[in-house]
């Protein structure tokens, strides 16, 4: 269960640096922090256990992304995937249009947090939003059946532009918000 839910973040997380940075054929690096793999794993593993347990990926994630090699440094944990995960990610799996669509109305100058609202709700009806006042973000939004896509979505109004930065529930809840 663990490295299944490892793997799809893996791959939902090289989806969205594709959808804002374009394909490239390249290698890519990702950092967690330890508590987030934890949360993968429902565990409660030092830095160290968890570099024992990453050191040898299972076979259903290696054939997909290749040799990732994992390595840390105190509770940092990076994930070096080479070119073949990224073109496995761009030849071999669903396009995340959500995200393509997220990533291009963010991206253009004077987006409304309505417009934001608006291709949620092209996506589902049922949407969770919550007003944020922690200096931070202003606003989370969230599906509230999350089976396609668990992530909380927080966003900040910068006056000229809006940014956004999704996380998976446990690491939402473990930064008290």
């Amino acid at each position: 269960m663990g490295y299944d839910k490892l793997e799809r973040n893996l791959i939902d997380i090289v989806k969205e640096e594709q959808a804002k940075l374009g394909f490239f054929k390249e290698d890519i690096r990702l950092y967690y922090p330890l508590s987030s793999l934890n949360h993968f794993f429902n565990a409660n593993d030092s830095a160290d256990e968890m570099q024992m347990r990453l050191d040898t990926l299972p076979e259903s994630i290696t054939s997909k992304l290749g040799q990732i090699e994992v390595s840390h440094k105190g509770d940092r944990f990076c994930f070096h995937i080479p070119q073949e995960g990224t073109v496995y990610v761009h030849d071999n799996t669903a396009p995340n249009e959500f995200i393509h669509q997220l990533v291009e109305l963010v991206g253009k100058h004077g987006c409304t947090m309505n417009e934001i609202l608006d291709l949620f709700h092209t996506y589902s009806e049922n949407i969770i939003t919550e007003e944020m006042n922690n200096g931070e973000f202003d606003r989370l939004i969230r599906f509230a059946d999350n089976s396609k896509d668990p992530y909380y979505y927080c966003f900040k109004d910068e006056g000229c532009h809006i940014i956004y930065h999704r996380f998976l529930p446990e690491d939402y809840a473990d930064f008290n918000f």
